[in-house]
């Protein structure tokens, strides 16, 4: 048998690895649904309850290479432990929370958890499979486990509410973590670094202090329109960021080795994840609103007519991983990001009266475009760290990912309402000033508005902010679709002479050797 093969208790172990992100990412939206009554509960103030909606991601999105780097030095499999006994403590404070800043600070301590989890368990795959072609497939296993997680997360509060209180939203985590904690020390293996040096905490805090203002500030920007102190923030943070990268650059230890940014496979594969993250992050914001205020599904049946997506997801993944044995990456990555610009496209179609269908063929033909990509971007991040220091390396998809998340939020959720400001002005003509502003807001408070006004009008300006809406949508579609193929087109070229870990060089490409000469008759 080939000592480099995973066994089945690696197998085993992978589906704890991969519960352990689904448990984490279905944490990131799992709040859609349980905000109304946790607020009628708390009674939180309209500052509060963004924050704890918000402050999950933010410190997941800030501390992603800390950790990473964190487990290198004391150990993936102990860390991760660790992760989750925190994770499931501070769900169990989330669920009993008699306070809005109590919740606030129990979803903030998540965060610091979650982003405990990721890193952790995409490293401790790496070093669990060893074969190159097992471990693209336990990557698109992981893979396909993280974003179902997302999708699950509305569905899952969505039944719960229907039976208990709000906080058992939270609680759902408690019986998953005691699984985590009572099944990781049999299955899974301890890894970290046998030389890790002296932890750069410096390098930490600026990390920190880069990520968490960066996506703050464009979040506020998506939110709010652009205003100078959000702009300033934005700023701050990118300033800190160069002082981030001269701390490496300097630093004995540092957290994370510029020299794999030379790696084209490496730097290439962060990119793509950032291009993919950027435009379909950014669009979901229409297509969820699209769902419930357009075509008028409630909450649950607008998660329950998501489900298609990641499981368009779950088949492209592990499409992937078979290709991946004969085709060079740069080509599966950029055929992922033609399907997803052609899903973009069907998308584009959409009218305010347009079928169910239409919308759901969309969504999960742009999903599986991606879900082909991102398995085989993590993969060769991976891949290019060395063992010893995967878990800095098992950070960066995750960053990227919530960098490009939170641009396309706020760059095509920009286009968006730009679009429906300017195609609602003429139906709001007529209405009181703050009626005006409301509806030409977004196409929630034209819903608001229009109840209060006489059957006929309210009609009329439902039917144009619904129209607008939908204009809006598709021109961020259009953005998404030519964004996807830009993005294509360079990790086509840029990847073209990118190999597949693992994978035997082509014979023509092999090193001739001289034949060995015959030996003289005489």
């Amino acid at each position: 048998m080939n000592p480099e093969r995973a066994t089945p208790k690696e197998w085993v172990g992978l589906a704890v690895l991969v519960l352990t992100v689904l448990m984490m990412s279905m944490d990131t939206t799992v709040l859609y649904f349980a905000l109304p009554f946790l607020s009628a509960s708390l009674e939180p103030s309209a500052p509060q309850q963004l924050w704890i909606v918000d402050i999950y991601a933010f410190m997941l999105a800030g501390l992603l290479i800390t950790m990473g780097t964190l487990g290198d030095h004391i150990g993936r499999r102990r860390l991760l432990m660790i992760g989750a006994l925190v994770f499931g403590a501070s769900s169990f404070a989330a669920a009993y929370a008699g306070s809005a800043e109590l919740l606030i600070l129990a979803r903030a301590v998540l965060g610091m958890s979650g982003a405990v989890l990721a890193p952790s368990t995409l490293a401790l795959i790496r070093n669990m499979f060893r074969d190159p072609t097992q471990r693209r497939t336990a990557i698109a296993v992981w893979t396909a486990g993280l974003s179902g997680g997302a999708a699950l997360g509305p569905i899952v509060s969505g039944l719960l509410l229907e039976h208990f209180w709000w906080g058992s939203v939270f609680l759902i985590n408690i019986p998953v973590t005691v699984l985590i904690l009572v099944l990781g020390p049999m299955l899974l293996p301890e890894h970290r670094d046998p030389r890790p040096g002296r932890f750069d905490f410096l390098g930490a805090a600026l990390s920190l202090g880069a990520i968490l203002p960066v996506v703050y500030g464009i979040k506020e920007l998506a939110d709010d329109g652009f205003a100078w102190k959000y702009a300033a923030v934005t700023a701050a943070g990118v300033a800190v960021g160069v002082l981030f990268v001269r701390r490496q650059r300097a630093a004995a230890s540092p957290l994370i080795d510029l020299g794999l940014f030379r790696d084209r496979g490496f730097s290439a594969s962060i990119g793509v994840n950032l291009v993919a993250l950027f435009a379909m992050v950014g669009f979901l914001l229409f297509a969820t609103q699209w769902l419930q205020l357009v075509y008028g599904l409630s909450p649950l049946e607008a998660g329950l007519w998501t489900l298609p997506a990641p499981l368009a997801v779950a088949v492209t993944t592990t499409v992937a991983a078979v290709l991946a044995k004969t085709v060079r990456p740069g080509y599966i990555i950029g055929t992922g990001m033609v399907i997803a610009s052609g899903g973009f496209a069907i998308l584009t179609q959409l009218r305010a009266d347009s079928s169910l269908a239409l919308a759901v063929l969309g969504a999960s033909v742009m999903s599986a475009g991606v879900g082909m990509a991102i398995p085989l971007t993590a993969d060769l991040i991976v891949s290019a760290a060395p063992p010893e220091r995967v878990g800095a390396a098992a950070a960066l998809p995750e960053t990227s990912n919530q960098l490009g998340g939170a641009l396309g939020v706020a760059i095509l959720g920009s286009i968006g309402a730009a679009v429906y400001t300017r195609d609602v002005d003429d139906a709001t003509a007529g209405l009181p000033p703050e009626a005006a502003e409301a509806a030409e807001g977004s196409l929630g408070g034209a819903t608001e508005v229009a109840q209060h006004l006489p059957v006929g009008a309210g009609r009329s300006l439902l039917g144009a902010a619904e129209e607008a809406f939908t204009e809006g949508m598709t021109i961020a579609a259009a953005v998404g679709a030519a964004v996807m193929l830009a993005g294509a087109v360079a990790a086509a070229l840029l990847m073209r002479h990118v190999r597949t870990p693992g994978a035997e060089p082509a014979p023509e490409a092999r090193p001739k050797t001289d034949p060995v000469p015959a030996p003289n008759p005489e």
